[in-house]
């Protein structure tokens, strides 16, 4: 291919941008919105967490169990990197709650405990968070589909459920997202001003501490105040300058309208954007972001123009990532003038992949970060872009002892 089709500017990044910054205002602000930005009511503690609590991490196909111990710094974990099970089952036509229930118990059953805990889950499903720090299934992802969990809370039921079976209690239950989760781990270093949870792996979203003033759709009677967490779920976010090919991918989709950004950016579907630049050649049919980056690193094994092409995929991804946290932290400038240090905490496999010929895709975010920041007036900000070992573990360790 002579020309890049995946190419954007940066007066197009400075649009993009925009874009994001106005439909972030605009998911505070109102319900089901494009980037529908969940408030999270759960107040994290900055300082002065200790104790130690069982955190339950359910994502699309793994189950982890572990305890973190907030007595020392940095927090450990028991065991190293938590107990580890395979979930697939979940995914089985007429699979139950009580099924679910079971398999979660009985990783938590085995567990030596000499008092009583809190529990924190982390739950990678769309939720809706009820004051008190619960959350309601909103809908079932990822092939899963307990009918009987939906429109119900998350947390209560297996709070119960547990303790009818356990000699030592667990006091109470804290359900949160994955990506807040990423979020408060970065509270273990008070020295930000802000503080942005990013995941770049299959899917992408973010989080972000927002004033509770700013959020118009809160129902009063929430009676909220301070720095309110909100799951930006912004990989629905319907960014401008997208290609007819990001729109055939969009089309042969299970969703098609909908995730936009995170089929222009995530790792499930980079390597769909691939297969669809060369329509009439044949790949393979599982090809995801780990198949792309392994074209660029082995170029000489793949035809040459798959190489190229690999890469301004993986760039574009890269700088829309930067584009959108552009625009978040204009937004949180425009609230707080006195930002300057903001710790982002990034997970994911894609985010942290390695690109041999040239530069790594954190890089290419900070690169263009940077330049964004100088067109818009923002030198005076700085981001530290973290990789925590199991910062979800630790952000929900903190979500429960908070």
């Amino acid at each position: 291919m002579e020309k890049n089709i995946f190419q954007l500017d940066n007066e197009q990044l400075k649009e993009i941008a925009r874009s994001f910054k106005a439909k972030v205002e605009e998911g505070l602000n109102t319900e089901n919105a494009e980037i529908q930005c969940i408030p999270t009511f759960i107040t994290p503690k900055a300082s002065g967490i200790n104790g130690k609590s069982l955190v339950l991490d359910l994502g699309g196909t793994n189950y982890r169990v572990a305890i973190v111990d907030f007595s020392k710094t940095p927090p450990t974990i028991h065991p190293n990197n938590g107990w580890k099970k395979d979930m697939s089952i979940m995914k089985t036509p007429g699979y139950t709650r009580e099924e679910l229930f079971k398999e979660m118990a009985d990783m938590i059953t085995g567990i030596k405990r000499e008092k009583e805990m809190p529990i924190g889950y982390c739950f990678s499903y769309p939720t809706e968070s009820v004051p008190g720090g619960d959350a309601k299934l909103l809908r079932w992802t990822k092939g899963v589909d307990i009918k009987e969990m939906i429109g119900e809370v998350v947390g209560k039921p297996l709070l119960d459920y547990l303790n009818e079976r356990n000699k030592i209690k667990f006091t109470n239950i804290k359900v949160l997202n994955d990506t807040v989760a990423s979020l408060f781990a970065g509270l273990t270093d008070s020295s930000y001003d802000a503080y942005i949870g990013l995941i770049v792996g299959t899917g992408t979203n973010m989080a972000t501490f927002i004033p509770a003033d700013k959020i118009k759709k809160l129902n009063p009677s929430h009676k909220v105040d301070g720095l309110i967490p909100v799951n930006l779920e912004s990989g629905n976010f319907h960014p401008p300058f997208l290609t007819a090919v990001d729109n055939t991918v969009d089309g042969i989709s299970g969703n098609p309208g909908k995730q936009r950004f995170e089929k222009a950016v995530s790792g499930m579907y980079l390597g769909d954007i691939l297969k669809a630049t060369f329509p009439l050649e044949e790949f393979e049919e599982k090809f995801d972001a780990q198949k792309l980056t392994s074209i660029m690193n082995y170029p000489d094994i793949y035809k040459e123009v798959y190489v190229e092409v690999a890469q301004w995929i993986y760039s574009r991804s890269a700088q829309l990532v930067a584009a959108s946290l552009t625009g978040l932290i204009m937004l949180l400038k425009s609230y707080n003038k006195n930002i300057r240090k903001i710790c982002l905490v990034a997970e994911g496999s894609l985010f942290w992949s390695k690109n041999r010929k040239d530069k790594n895709y954190n890089m290419i975010v900070m690169e263009k970060l940077r330049e964004l920041f100088s067109l818009f007036g923002l030198e005076d900000v700085e981001v530290d872009i973290k990789s925590m070992n199991n910062a979800n573990l630790i952000g929900t360790g903190i979500a429960a002892l908070s």
